[in-house]
């Protein structure tokens, strides 16, 4: 009885410390003095070894930044912009100096990702596909970091494998592979990564633009 009531405090002490655990707030001081109304996304980097990830990534970054209120380059130009000037690989863009992006682009703003996972590992019960991602923006002028974030979304966040036992588990994960395996998974989880890395409304995300504050202002 009284091992069971130690126990029980301990948990009860455990919660109450988990749940005194805070987000730091982001310093948005140089941001606001920024003040971008235009952002540039360089084609990401993949750290990963799956070769569609940079592309499929790629394709989600525009809406949430707009919807955030910023002019975003239209990736397609963007990528066609380098290809034509011979560059096709992201760690070679990356590494342009800024002067020469700006040259080219003019953007207020200038943002790097890198692709850190990306893809399905499949375990006996559960079939998990992630897609993590880290974002920096700087100044497109001055190169001074702006704002920096992380994001993950993973399929196991949809999925329920706790009914039916170790049978029912089973089947899920069955269904969950062959599902993975006829369908862009990834791609579809790239987006959710995407809007959580890049949208205003997230936990130090970047900050509302131009456009959504002229929005909210009316």
């Amino acid at each position: 009885m009284r091992l069971s009531i130690k126990l029980g405090g301990l948990v009860l002490l455990s919660a109450l410390l988990t749940g005194c655990v805070t987000t730091t707030p982001y310093d948005y001081t140089a941001f606001r003095a920024s003040n971008p109304r235009s952002i540039l996304v360089l084609p990401p980097v993949n750290q990963t070894l799956d070769v569609s990830a940079s592309y499929s990534f790629f394709t989600h970054v525009s809406m949430p930044l707009a919807e955030s209120g910023y002019y975003v380059f239209p990736v397609a130009v963007v990528e066609e912009t380098f290809r034509e000037n011979g560059m096709t690989d992201p760690n070679d863009i990356h590494a342009l100096p800024l002067e020469r992006i700006n040259e080219v682009f003019g953007a207020d703003s200038v943002m790097y990702i890198k692709i850190t996972q990306y893809g399905t590992s499949y375990q006996l019960l559960v079939s998990d596909t992630r897609v993590t991602a880290d974002a920096t923006l700087v100044d497109g002028r001055t190169g001074e970091l702006l704002w920096k974030g992380q994001a993950t979304a993973s399929s196991t966040e949809q999925s329920n494998n706790n009914g039916g036992g170790l049978v029912g588990m089973l089947v899920v994960a069955l269904v969950e592979q062959v599902v993975n395996s006829t369908t862009d998974r990834s791609y579809q989880i790239a987006g959710m990564t995407s809007g959580r890395l890049l949208s205003s409304g997230a936990v130090n995300g970047v900050l509302p633009g131009p456009r959504l504050r002229s929005q909210q202002r009316q």
